[in-house]
């Protein structure tokens, strides 16, 4: 091997710091680039969850195809905004962007509270497309200061138990912990709903204090509740919807492109954040129940089935009266979900 002759080295020495600088010269436009638009996106349950998922994949999907102009930071599990004060939040500027769950304020989102009636639902998936399509569709003005960014819902919530309940006999007066609408359709049904925090749902379960739960089935994995709960009844109720939104004025600020590519991650976080669930969250969690813990699934007679059906019509109708009383098109936002829950249905 050949030395360098010295002459050679000196140049090179002498070289370096105008290599360093070129360099970075060429990485300078870059970084500026990749922190020209900072976004903060605030969410009141842990990372893990499926909305979790849900925001994190918006985020690098929302870089990742702005070549890196656009940063978004999470804030998972109530680190920045909570549950009860995302939305106002999100106005003072606390957050960007926020993502809440409109089922469970449906005094401020009276129109999308419909979403929450039980509408027969199939999944998630499906119940996620129409609520965005009904969005767009009705332009609620429980929106109106506001751009939402994605929208999508739970599974239909089932009811999980110790105990069969695959007739009204059965299910009379069990004690089952719910939330939200899913409190007056356990009372339509002849069931006893209880109130509580879901991460208070398994030591009640084991001791006794309620019987079962009534909410979508990744639970049954996520807190070890098939343990205890051996039955799932095939009968689907309501979903839980959640909306991510940003300032009307903070949206409206940002540039054209990045403004452009929000739009477009709209509908396509409906899919994809409805099929994750569906299938990593539920169909995964129910493998396992199976599997481990010999879950049953108990069907309902078609006789069953529509006397349950008929003893929850009054709750659509009674919303229909409130909201039409509002000056709302409530009979034809549900004419319309029902449409485009059966057109999702067969795709």
């Amino acid at each position: 091997m050949n030395p360098i002759p010295s002459s050679a080295r000196r140049a090179l020495i002498r070289a370096v710091p105008s290599l360093v600088a070129a360099a970075i010269a060429v990485s300078a436009p870059l970084a500026a680039r990749a922190a020209e638009v900072n976004l903060t996106y605030a969410f009141f349950a842990p990372a893990g969850t499926f909305p979790g998922k849900q925001m994190a994949h918006w985020a690098e999907e929302l870089s990742k195809r702005t070549n890196g102009k656009v940063a978004v930071k999470t804030f998972p599990a109530g680190t920045l905004l909570g549950a009860r004060e995302m939305y106002d939040g999100v106005s003072k500027g606390v957050a960007d962007i926020g993502l809440g769950a409109p089922s469970y304020d449906p005094g401020r989102f009276p129109l999308t509270s419909g979403m929450s009636l039980p509408l027969g639902f199939p999944n998630a998936t499906v119940a996620s497309r129409v609520l965005w399509d009904l969005t767009k569709e009705f332009q609620p003005k429980e929106y109106e200061n506001f751009k939402v960014i994605a929208m999508f819902t739970t599974e239909p919530g089932y009811i999980q138990s110790r105990k069969r309940a695959g007739s009204a006999g059965e299910l009379a007066g069990m004690k089952l912990r719910a939330a939200g609408t899913g409190v007056p359709v356990l009372k339509a049904l002849g069931a006893a709903p209880v109130g509580m925090p879901m991460p208070e749902v398994p030591q009640a379960v084991q001791t006794g204090v309620i019987d079962g739960t009534m909410t979508s089935r990744e639970v049954l994995q996520d807190f070890k509740l098939a343990e205890t709960l051996k039955y799932v009844t095939d009968y689907p109720t309501v979903v839980v919807t959640f909306a991510a939104v940003m300032d009307r004025k903070r949206f409206d600020a940002l540039p054209a492109d990045v403004k452009k590519v929000i739009d477009e991650l709209g509908p396509e976080m409906a899919v994809w954040t409805g099929q994750y669930h569906d299938k990593q969250n539920v169909g995964g969690a129910l493998e396992w129940a199976k599997k481990e813990h010999q879950l049953q699934i108990v069907p309902l007679s078609a006789q069953e089935r529509a006397a349950w059906d008929a003893k929850l019509k009054p709750m659509e109708d009674e919303w229909v009266k409130e909201m039409a009383a509002k000056g709302l098109p409530a009979a034809k936002y549900l004419a319309r979900a029902r449409e485009l829950r059966d057109q999702y249905a067969k795709q």
